[in-house]
């Protein structure tokens, strides 16, 4: 088995955690959604990709941590998983899908690795909780409504100048990326 196929445990809702085997290198879109009691799944290092509504309203979620072998997340692959406080985005990822992570009301800060160039339409949008980014020198895009609605960001941590960021193209309705909140040249951790 390499792959966790399209819809493969759609609206399971009574399923509460999973172990993912090490032979699987894909989660396929809407395979997990709308398991509403999924609270624990372990993926393993041989994932590199996220389909599109993977785990969208995986309302218990919690925590997820995401393999550095997973290089792009799809749309709305974490969508309205509204328990989610923590995730580890790892290094190798490229790309942040529309929505991925729309509606994680109670994640309170998000660190984006180095080697993200883009973020999707709306990825962060309408965060609540949200009070810091990180965001790595190297994004070129940010799209529309990316960051719109995280009434609660205070502080935009960026890795480049900003001579750099100036040269991002960010799309419309990303109000709470105003230059009076980003912290230029960033060391991180």
């Amino acid at each position: 088995m390499t792959e966790i196929g399209e819809r493969a445990f759609f609206n399971c809702t009574s399923l509460t955690e999973i172990i993912i085997p090490e032979s699987v290198t894909s989660i396929g879109s809407n395979a997990f959604f709308q398991c509403a009691s999924l609270t624990e799944i372990v993926i393993p290092d041989s994932v590199t990709s996220i389909g599109s509504k993977a785990f969208q309203y995986c309302e218990s979620l919690a925590e997820i941590d995401i393999p550095g072998s997973v290089t792009s997340i799809g749309d709305y692959a974490f969508n309205n998983c509204t328990a989610l406080e923590e995730i580890n985005i790892p290094e190798g990822v490229t790309s942040i899908g529309s929505f991925a992570f729309n509606g994680c009301s109670k994640l309170a800060e998000i660190a984006i690795p180095e080697g993200v160039e883009s973020f999707g339409e709306g990825a962060f949008f309408q965060y609540d909780s949200l009070t810091e980014i990180v965001i790595p020198e190297g994004v070129k895009e940010i799209g529309n409504f990316a960051f719109h609605k995280c009434d609660e960001l205070t502080t935009v941590y960026y890795r480049g100048s900003e001579a750099q960021w100036d040269n991002i193209t960010i799309g419309l309705y990303n109000d709470a990326l105003t230059e009076d909140k980003i912290k230029y040249n960033y060391p991180g951790e």
